[in-house]
């Protein structure tokens, strides 16, 4: 009976979520051309728009937990998951060079906005690692260099990681199991 009312809750939660204000499109208001929500609206890509995209979604959430950490003066998981941002976007910065691919330099910080809550943002980590992940399951669907298909793979790995501790802390505040996958 615990297991099903944990579900139940863990269900209202996601559909909460996609009803709710608490989704990518809102927190990256001004960018729905930018990083995984640009991605999510094509089905194919040329390799720069792959590229563009991945590291532009690399920026934006080392942006977007930089900015949580300092609202709410919280660390964990933010600062375990900004430096991983960080090295995600050391493996992508070498394909750029190699694929003569120009960086996107942008204004990271006016793309975003923060959440109203500590718990929102808990909500918004998820929500945007579950972009992110579908990000990459399509851009692994095309036609790609090996090295790229390697990064990306990593990389697609990296934000299931970072989805299961953003479920957890999820899981703390609301009591429940917030992993769909239960």
């Amino acid at each position: 009976m615990e297991k099903i009312m944990k579900m139940m809750l863990g269900g209202f939660l996601v559909f909460g979520l996609v009803i709710s204000n608490v989704s990518m499109d809102s927190v990256y208001a001004s960018s729905s051309d930018t990083g995984a929500i640009g991605a999510l609206q094509d089905k194919e890509f040329t390799l720069n728009e792959m590229l563009e995209y991945a590291i532009e979604d690399e920026y934006l959430a080392q942006t977007e937990y930089d900015l949580i950490m300092k609202e709410f003066n919280v660390t964990r998981p933010f600062s375990n998951i900004i430096k991983s941002e960080g090295t995600h976007i050391s493996l992508l910065e070498p394909l750029f060079d190699k694929y003569n691919v120009v960086i996107p330099n942008k204004d990271w910080e006016s793309l975003l906005e923060v959440p109203s809550s500590l718990n929102e943002a808990y909500e918004v980590g998820v929500e945007a690692e579950i972009k992110n992940i579908a990000m990459y399951e399509l851009f692994l669907k095309q036609d790609l260099p090996d090295d790229v298909r390697t990064v990306f793979e990593r990389l697609k790995s990296a934000s299931e990681n970072h989805l299961r501790s953003f479920e957890r802390q999820v899981d703390r505040k609301i009591g429940g199991n917030f992993n769909k996958n239960n």
